[in-house]
């Protein structure tokens, strides 16, 4: 009976864990106004191309 209560506790608390690191991600990009660094590294694939190559 015991364990089944462990079991139990775990599993809301890693919900918890769980939301809160979503929540976490959701702030640091979205409300944090990181366009800037986000344009950037959107460019790095186009870094390296010449505009002579594109034909």
């Amino acid at each position: 009976m015991a364990i089944e209560q462990i079991f139990d506790s775990a599993s809301s608390v890693m919900t918890v864990v769980s939301f809160a690191t979503f929540m976490g991600i959701v702030l640091w990009t979205f409300l944090l106004k990181r366009s800037a660094d986000f344009d950037r590294a959107a460019a790095l694939p186009f870094a390296d191309d010449k505009e002579d190559e594109h034909v």
